[in-house]
């Protein structure tokens, strides 16, 4: 939970040339005698280009203290995809995807939140579109994880010679000149190696505070639990801090049981259970909720539970789980939830960190539009705009698809979340409400399986 949204995103590969040791995995940190400090780097889409430099460590603090980062600025003016890019073949070599290389850390700096890209280049220019993804803080450093293991064996990762790095993708367009640094590049198999996460679960958007029930969270006032790991569970209970944030941390596991026996909870005002989790190992995670039922009383006789499972959870990397409540099929009431437990494999071996346990209501006012069905994405100006408080956001999906519709301040915050759900081709619209919000520059974001666009809008009371 920490205020999110910083991203930068910066990572090179090594396989056997130029004195890189196929299968060492040597980090790239730009220290003298290392790798990347003596490369060749050329800026491009950058207006005047002002070239990549390596300096000293502008910030010793936090997880980064390395001596030498690198660091790019990316101009105002220049395009939303500027980026640096190796020569190809000389400081890389060639090198091929595989499962030794597939998962990439790097550390990041950067003032604003914004989509990183990386892609990676054959001799004869060919090369798989840019991955993006977004920092999570600002104006501290920050690994993140990188996961290339669904394209390994595809013909375009075969002998690829140079790296393209996009570190402020930013199709919003930028206020200001942005300086970022990255450093301490390093290559695992997929998986990562990491045994411990090094940055704070993603912090919780906006909410009014009506529509969430929360267990643990510094955004939401929580609860009372009666414990976070009953005598019956099968599981070692650490309270840990995350780069300064409270966590639970859940080792040998097998299952825990967290209770609010003396405080039942009744959710059926509430639509989703959203969870934070972390691992550097899980091959499955499962959440079960327990009612029990009118009488209150734990196989009184109208007891149910449902157990949801995640098989195969990205590791060594913060997964958020938005599960709608209708998925626990079983929980056919939800007065009296007095039971959660937490079920990970391989069994008596995972560690799972928690983090941002929380029940919310996401009913918004989305309405499909009757007509011809549209033949491609398509995300609209709000109207009005300016508005006050409120405002219509439309968009067109030519197929069916998991939508996400989401509200930033422009510093990335993630304020609002429209819609976070499975929807059928056609066109819908939404309502905004910002009664809440202050005055200023917003963004709404979408994002479906093949699709992602960005759009201002402004709140003006």
């Amino acid at each position: 939970m920490k205020k999110v949204l910083n991203y930068l995103f910066v990572l090179l590969f090594i396989v056997s040339v130029n004195g890189i040791v196929s299968g060492q995995n040597q980090p790239i940190n730009f220290e003298t005698g290392g790798f990347g400090a003596t490369w060749t780097w050329t800026v491009f889409e950058n207006t005047t280009n002002p070239p990549l430099e390596i300096i000293p460590n502008p910030d010793m603090s936090g997880a980064n203290t390395s001596a030498t980062v690198a660091k790019f600025t990316a101009l105002q003016t220049g395009n939303p995809w500027a980026g640096c890019e190796s020569l190809h073949g000389s400081d890389i070599g060639t090198f091929t995807l595989n499962a030794t290389n597939s998962t990439v850390k790097i550390m990041v700096w950067k003032p604003i939140i914004s989509d990183v890209g990386l892609k990676f280049v054959l001799p004869s220019g060919e090369a798989l579109p840019e991955i993006k993804v977004a920092n999570t803080l600002i104006n501290q450093w920050e690994e993140l994880t990188f996961d290339f293991s669904s394209r390994i064996g595809h013909p375009a990762t075969i002998g690829q010679d140079q790296i393209v790095i996009f570190p402020d993708f930013n199709l919003a367009g930028r206020t200001q000149d942005n300086v970022c640094y990255f450093d301490n590049i390093t290559f695992s198999p997929q998986g990562g190696s990491s045994s411990d996460p090094t940055v704070a679960a993603p912090t919780p958007p906006v909410r009014d505070p009506a529509s969430v029930i929360s267990l643990f969270s510094e955004a939401y006032a929580n609860v009372t639990v009666d414990t976070w790991r009953t005598s019956w569970s099968n599981a070692i209970l650490t309270d840990v801090n995350i780069a300064g944030n409270p966590t639970k941390k859940y080792s040998q596991l097998d299952f825990v049981g967290i209770e609010t026996v003396a405080n039942q909870l009744n959710i059926t005002g509430m639509t989703h259970l959203h969870m934070d989790v972390w691992s550097p190992n899980f091959t499955l995670f499962g959440v079960k909720l327990v009612d029990f039922g009118a009488n209150g009383v734990f196989q009184g006789g109208d007891d149910v539970e449902h157990q949801v499972d995640f098989t195969s959870p990205a590791q060594a990397e913060w997964v958020s789980l938005d599960i709608p409540l209708n998925d626990f099929t079983g929980l056919t009431t939800r007065e009296h939830i007095a039971q959660y437990i937490l079920v990970g494999q391989p069994t008596g071996s995972t560690t799972v960190y928690v983090d941002n346990f929380y029940f919310y209501n996401s009913t918004t006012d989305i309405k499909e539009i009757i007509g011809a069905m549209p033949s491609d994405y398509a995300l609209e100006q709000n109207y009005p705009n300016p508005f006050n408080p409120s405002t219509l956001i439309s968009y067109s999906i030519p197929q069916n698809s998991f939508v996400t519709l989401k509200v930033y301040d422009v510093i990335g915050n993630e304020v609002a979340v429209l819609v976070n759900q499975t929807q059928s081709a056609g066109k819908y619209e939404v309502r905004f409400d910002a009664s809440n919000l202050s005055n200023g520059v917003y963004m709404y974001s979408i994002k479906t399986d093949n699709f992602n666009s960005t759009k201002k809008m402004i709140l003006m009371k």
